[in-house]
Parts: structure tokens; sequence; C-alpha cells
């Protein structure tokens, strides 16, 4: 096997993330039609948007590399993603529902600094500042959502679904 470098793990975690990007996309609508908190509902259909975005700064890296905007199945996400699912058919008309909602989204969030972090990193490390100027607009945005979906599930979300 051929010595396989930092540049190729970039490039790999990049078309991860470029995956995980493209069927949170199809994810958001779903559950924002089945949330029942207007805020939570609001801060979904708002992370759509976003989501769009780092999808086009994504597209934007690949090109700087001179490589093909392409995605690498992502085995991670799409559990999360089918936890999401499940969480709606099994808590679907209950109290909770919001509540799991919220928490699946979380658990994207959370994958998904996991991985701008780390490819911040790399890009930096690759001597790269245009792709870490890139990565850190998304990863602000991904920690930012996480704040307010946490400041949902305080407020309200994790109240309606005790009471």
């Amino acid at each position: 096997m051929p010595d396989r470098d930092l540049n190729e793990l970039f490039l790999d975690t990049l078309k991860d993330i470029y995956y995980a990007e493209k069927q949170i996309l199809k994810a958001l609508p779903k559950m924002a039609k089945a949330a029942t908190s207007d805020n939570l509902r609001a801060a979904f259909e708002k992370h759509h948007e976003e989501t769009e975005a780092h999808v086009e700064r994504l597209e934007e890296i690949f090109e700087l590399l001179g490589k093909p905007a392409r995605g690498k199945k992502c085995e991670a996400i799409e559990g999360i993603i089918d936890e999401g699912k499940d969480i709606m058919e099994q808590y679907a008309h209950t109290s909770a529902l919001d509540a799991g909602l919220l928490a699946a989204a979380q658990s994207v969030e959370h994958y998904e600094i996991s991985r701008y972090g780390t490819l911040k990193a790399w890009a930096a490390k690759l001597n790269n500042p245009q792709a870490v100027k890139l990565i850190d607009q998304t990863l602000a945005e991904e920690k930012k959502t996480d704040e307010t979906l946490t400041k949902i599930a305080e407020t309200e979300v994790n109240y309606e679904a005790a009471a």
C-alpha cells in the first residue's frame, strides 16, 4: 500500500463531511415538519439555509485543491440520521417528540463540530489559509446552532417533554 499522508486524509475527511452535509440537507426539512415547537422548527429551517452555504464552502475547498466535489459515504451521519427517523416514528404525537428531535439534531451538530474542528487544524498544518477561513466560518455556524438548540432545550422543549 502506498504511503498515505495528511493531504489524502484531509481530502477523505472533506469527502466524508460533504456527504454528511448533503444528507443533513435532506433530513432537516423532515425534522422541521415534524417539530411542534415553533422555535425548534425555525432553528431547523435556519440551519437548512446555513447548511446550503456549508456545502458551497466545501465545494470552494475542493476547487482550491483542484479536486472534484464528491462525497464519500459516511456511516456515522447515516446512523445519527436514522436515530432521528426512529425518534420521529416512535415519539410522533407525544410531548417528548421535540426533545428527541432536538437531541438528534445536537448529535448531528456535535459530529459536524468535531469534523470541522479537525479539518481546520489539518488545513492549517497543510498551510492552506483559504481552507482554514472557509472551514472556520462553517465551524462558527455549527457551534452557534448547537448553542441555539441548547437554549431551546433548556427554556422550552425539555419542559414540554416533562409535563
